[in-house]
């Protein structure tokens, strides 16, 4: 089940591939690996803190 919507999204992949890629750069340490848990929170739309919080990003879809 999705529970992260489309801004949230797009947010947490750009984050991600900016952390990513500044980690590659050498602009930051090698904790800007981090990155890949946004991105990849973004990429399947689903995240484990958001379900353990019973939290939603996603519009309500009406009945």
């Amino acid at each position: 089940m999705k529970n992260v919507g489309g801004v949230d999204r797009a947010l947490r992949i750009i984050v991600g591939l900016a952390l990513i890629i500044a980690a590659l750069a050498q602009y930051i340490g090698p904790w800007g690996w981090i990155g890949v848990i946004p991105l990849a929170t973004g990429l399947i739309g689903m995240c484990p803190l958001y379900k353990l919080f019973g939290f939603s990003s996603c519009p309500l879809k009406s009945k």
